[in-house]
Order: structure tokens, then sequence, then C-alpha cells
């Protein structure tokens, strides 16, 4: 009997577990709700609210779109912040900013690359590991830089690659203390080199 209730103690913890980790992106009503706006330097591009066993995050993507045409917005400065929802208030946990760099070809903007940053447990430790992607281009509209930030227990561990076709301007550098993460997250980091390197035809290699 006590081994059948072993079991099921196992099997409900494993499931509520496995409930808390959710992660949605919010509409510009629910940012104005949730008044997002007053915690960014720069307009909020995406939002995205995030729940695991630490409590509800809310994850922030600010450009500051300093040009404005009709068929494209540049950035010169990006921020994204991950705050906690604490009673109604927020508590800060992380932020990022990055802005252009002078490099020769000029580069002219700098986005966030949401469609490969992720908001997942990826240790399956019931915490979220954050993965924050984000690029620059340059004058000719070609891919000069490249960061991955991964984030765990709200410590930053980043990937540097700069592209170029010559051997001695390209660089992929990764923090010395990458290795320390969890293996999990670092196999979905490799993953994810692989996918942007199939569909942006990026190099992503030293020289």
């Amino acid at each position: 009997m006590k081994k059948y209730i072993l079991l099921w103690i196992l099997f409900y913890s494993t499931f509520s577990f496995a409930q808390k980790i959710e992660s949605h992106r919010l509409t510009k009503k629910e940012i104005t709700q949730r008044e997002l706006n007053n915690l960014s330097d720069f307009p909020i591009y995406k939002a995205f609210e995030c729940s695991d066993k630490g409590g509800v995050y809310e994850l922030l993507f600010c450009e500051n779109q300093k040009t404005i045409t009709q068929n494209d917005t540049l950035n010169t400065k990006i921020q994204a912040i991950y705050v906690l929802n604490d009673h109604g208030g927020f508590l800060e946990k992380w932020r990022i900013n990055d802005l252009l760099e002078d490099y020769d070809p000029k580069e002219t903007n700098i986005w966030f690359w949401t469609k490969y940053s992720s908001t997942k447990d990826l240790d399956g430790d019931g915490y979220i590991d954050p993965v924050i992607v984000y690029g620059t281009k340059t004058e000719y509209n070609e891919i000069r830089r490249v960061k991955i930030i991964a984030v765990y227990q709200n410590k930053k561990y980043v990937i540097r690659a700069v592209e170029c076709d010559l051997d001695y301007c390209r660089s992929f550098k990764k923090d010395s203390n990458w290795n320390s993460l969890p293996q999990k997250i670092k196999t979905h980091i490799d993953q994810l080199v692989v996918k942007l390197r199939k569909e942006q035809n990026l190099i992503l290699k030293d020289g």
C-alpha cells in the first residue's frame, strides 16, 4: 500500500511541477494594463509573461525605434528587462543593454531576434531559463554581430559573434564561465547556433 501511495505522490508532484511552467505573449492592452511601459527607457517591442516555481515574471524587449520609415524601423539601442511581478509591483531580476558599434562597414540597426529567443525551463529544474538573441545589420543590410545570452539563476552567459567574409575579422566567442552551464542548456544553445547558421546563412565560427 505504501508503494502505491508513494507512486501517487510522485505522479501528482511531477504533474503539478510541470503545470507551473507557462509563457505567453502580452497584447498591447495587457502591457498598458500592467503599466509595463513605465519600466523601460524605450518603447516595448514585445513582452511576455512567464510563470515558474519562483512566481510570475514579465520579460520586456525594448527598442528605441530611432528612425521610423514606411518600410522599416531602425534602432540604435535596445534593452531587455526581466522583472518579478511582486504583489502589484515589480522587482527587477536582470537587464540587458546594447547599442550600435563603430564597425566598418557602419552598423545601422540593432534588433531583438525574438523568433530565436525563448522562455522555457531548459534543464527541468522548475525555473525558466531565458535565452535572448539579437543582432545588428550594416548599411549594406548585412548581419554584422549576433549575441546569444542564456540566463541561468539570474546570471548571464554570453556568446558574442562577429560575421565577416574574411577570417581575420570574424569571431565567435563564449564567455569563460560558459562550461558551468547545465548540459541541457548548452545543448539547446548548440542546436540554436546550428539553426541560425542554416536559416540565416550565418557562419558563426572563429576565423
